[in-house]
């Protein structure tokens, strides 16, 4: 049992049970005598040991709880029924791209391909907001340099190179971007020509690039990016919104700060959205392959068996990479998910799949990797929430969900992010930087309802609805590769 509100010591809670101590908000409580050694159950599957004997009434968490010995039966399609498709056709107001995609926001992206021209980068973007021209390009919502740590100083192939490249080249292509400005050094491993050369960055009218050393250092480099970028703002200002289906979504779905809550509130309830979108033929990525260890069986079961067995060959790759590393991949939950009530990266991980809805598992994509395929789908990522957006947004996302129990500050530009909250008492502490309220779940109102009410704000933010992170300015320094490999 999860307590919705702080025990004390002798409140009654079911039949004959009664707290035996003090339970905080959020957290579990036995609701039987449970042997040491014996499974301890939450959303009917197994959650880890019992380290003690746990009486009834008693608070279960680390002190008496920890993660025991796990198999799963994968049962591969098992639980594969498709969605209905929906009704009617839901519509938002969007960009529409050659390439057929729709973006949710039209920005100017400056994309770097190394560390080293990051701060030219942002000295390109502040020069061109300070000059003021933007504003005669009304449909250009604004210019997001990307900029990041890495680029240089790794292998020219490999792990670590291929995901960087898919990273940045998604960028390129992701459709929020209305026209994009690359900028290198020049000499860095990541070079400029092999990422247009094998990504078909080939667009004049909307892509353009230079290096540092070939332009003539900073300051030519600055000047020569204002211009172009002026240039590229007359080509995106000529897109305007129009009409789109909600097939045309593709929304990545996150969780951090997870808390009790989490998994029977905010986390279904966008799992409920997630299946509206499915069901209008759109596209929801479900990430963070650490945080659906133990719970991958009730993946597998909605997949058939080819696609399953790519996710649990993700996953053993996961404890291969986390062994190597001197870590282990019930490293997770982090404290700040103890303190909320969850215990183990079973527990955890349960209630991140939730998420996903009961939609069919479609596909299954290493991180950055293009989707192209409608559909429930999951990408390859750490738990590590600005990585796995970083890997969504590349792989096409033109929305975020984002699910937070403890609370959680940040934006993923060019791409808006929703904030879920998952209990009333964050909601309260954290409007300004919430969208949706689902702790009012905990007194009455749907999963499905609230489901629906996601949903229905997805299509307006899509449409140009303005979320908290964006109204805030967040989104600046959220761009994080997943850096896999060693630094040379």
């Amino acid at each position: 049992m999860v307590a919705l509100k702080p025990l004390a010591p002798g409140m009654a809670l079911t039949g004959d049970v009664t707290a035996a101590e003090a339970i905080p908000a959020g957290h579990k409580v036995a609701i039987r005598a449970i042997a040491a050694g014996e499974p301890v159950l939450k959303y009917g599957q197994i959650i880890g040991t019992a380290t003690r004997a746990i009486a009834p009434g008693a608070h279960v968490h680390i002190q008496n709880l920890g993660m025991g010995a796990h198999r799963q039966d994968h049962g591969f399609g098992t639980a594969a029924e498709p969605l209905p498709h929906a009704a009617t056709e839901a519509t938002f107001d969007g960009f529409h791209r050659p390439s057929g995609r729709v973006g949710t926001r039209n920005y100017l992206g400056i994309l770097t391909s190394v560390n080293c021209a990051g701060s030219v980068a942002r000295f390109i973007a502040e020069e061109a907001e300070r000059q003021g021209w933007l504003r005669d390009f009304p449909n250009v919502d604004g210019i997001v340099p990307i900029v990041h740590g890495t680029g240089c100083g790794m292998s020219a192939k490999g792990e670590g190179y291929e995901t960087l490249f898919r990273t940045i080249a998604g960028y390129g292509q992701n459709p929020n971007f209305g026209a994009i400005l690359m900028v290198g050094l020049g000499c860095e491993v990541m070079q400029i020509p092999d990422l247009i050369d094998r990504k078909a960055l080939k667009d004049s009218a909307r892509f353009r690039y230079m290096t540092i050393q070939q332009t003539g250092g900073t300051r030519a480099t600055v000047d020569k990016g204002v211009a172009i970028l002026r240039d590229l703002a007359a080509e995106a200002n000529r897109a305007s919104r129009a009409p789109a289906p909600a097939s045309k979504l593709v929304m990545g779905m996150q969780c951090g700060g997870s808390d009790g809550y989490s998994g029977i509130t905010a986390n279904p309830a966008l799992g409920v959205a997630s299946d509206l979108l499915v069901a209008q033929g759109g596209i929801s990525i479900l990430s963070e392959t650490s945080e659906i260890y133990g719970a991958e069986h009730l993946l597998t079961r909605r997949a058939d068996e080819a696609t399953g067995r790519k996710l649990i060959d993700l996953l053993e790759w996961w404890e291969d990479y986390t062994a190597r590393n001197f870590g282990e991949m019930d490293n997770n939950p982090s404290p700040g998910n103890k303190r909320g009530g969850l215990t183990t990266i079973l527990e955890k991980s349960l209630g991140a799949v939730a998420k996903g809805g009961s939609a069919p598992l479609s596909a299954v994509y290493r991180y950055g990797e293009p989707i192209d395929q409608p559909g429930f789908v999951f990408m390859d990522s750490p738990g590590y929430d600005p990585c796995s957006v970083t890997g969504q947004v590349a792989s096409g996302a033109n929305l975020i969900a984002f699910t937070t129990g403890r609370g959680s500050v940040s934006g993923y530009r060019p791409v808006p992010c929703i904030k879920i909250a998952s209990n009333p008492d964050l909601w309260q502490r954290m409007e300004p930087d919430m969208d949706v309220n689902c702790g009012d779940i905990l007194s009455g109102v749907t999963l499905e309802e609230k489901g629906h009410q996601i949903f229905d704000l997805m299509l307006r933010v899509a449409s140009c609805e303005e979320t908290k992170s964006e109204a805030q300015g967040f989104g600046a320094v959220e761009f994080v590769p997943w850096q896999i490999g060693a630094v040379m």
